[in-house]
């Protein structure tokens, strides 16, 4: 059986509940096969980040040429982005691998709070990389940040979505009792899924979603019944959810792999 590669660019996250590896068994619960290049390092665990380290931008530009070399790709998959110049790297990266579907999750800040991304790294996805992406998944907070603090969270939908070709901004940063998705696209009706509230906060959900989200779209889902797909795995996903630390739960990925319902 030959599994289609997704190449993911992200952070590493000590505890395994959010970036590579979440990402790995998120696209593994799919049945297919994540190559990774981290953007940077953190010290973190399931309560917060407490540091950052990036990867130096040389050695980040080396690695992704070394895997283009030798394999082929059919998505690709962002996260977090240490600094400006790794995303003018990964623009010039997906214009090489075009026309494969892009997901990119604008991870700015931890769950717990803490700072992962400066501003000219928002500002740098917005003005070069969003044209490129086929699905961008920010989170209520990080719409309102990539749109100059605009608290109104449909016209922060409305300006992404003349970026990007699909945009789901998540709600599960929100206080409501259900979580909110929705989607839109430039010049069309929105649509929103409405998601019940688990009990519990989760470690990597974004993460999770996005990763499973660009390995539907590499096995050919179109882009919508992707979108609609990845929410019910990831759901499913941390619905089965343990806690590994003190902190927050982390999904189960491979619980979709025993449970496969796609």
């Amino acid at each position: 059986m030959t599994l289609p590669n997704i190449l993911v660019i992200a952070g590493h996250d000590p505890s395994g509940g959010a970036g590579l590896q979440a990402d790995i068994e998120a696209v593994a619960s799919q049945q297919a096969h994540a190559a990774t290049v981290a953007t940077l390092l953190t010290c973190q665990n399931t309560h917060n980040v407490y540091g950052a380290q990036a990867v130096d931008n040389t050695f980040f530009q080396a690695c992704i040429d070394r895997l283009l070399d030798d394999m082929a790709f059919a998505a690709i998959k962002i996260g977090v982005v240490a600094n400006a110049e790794q995303v003018h790297i990964i623009a010039d990266t997906v214009r090489r691998l075009a026309p494969i579907p892009l997901v990119v999750d604008p991870v700015l800040k931890a769950a717990g709070g803490g700072r992962l991304a400066a501003d000219p790294v928002a500002t740098a996805l917005v003005d070069v990389l969003f044209a490129q992406a086929t699905v961008i998944t920010p989170n209520a907070a990080e719409a309102r940040h990539l749109c100059a603090g605009e608290s109104d969270l449909s016209v922060c939908g409305r300006r992404l979505a003349a970026r990007a070709q699909h945009v789901l901004i998540t709600g599960g940063d929100e206080p409501d009792d259900t979580v909110i998705n929705t989607l839109y696209r430039d010049n069309e009706s929105t649509r929103s899924w409405r998601w019940p509230r688990l009990p519990h906060q989760y470690h990597g959900s974004g993460c999770t979603m996005a990763s499973t989200l660009a390995a539907r779209l590499a096995h050919g889902d179109q882009p919508t019944t992707a979108i609609e797909r990845a929410q019910r795995l990831t759901w499913d996903m941390l619905e089965a959810g343990v806690p590994v630390g003190s902190g927050q739960y982390v999904p189960r990925r491979l619980h979709a792999l025993q449970n496969r319902s796609t």
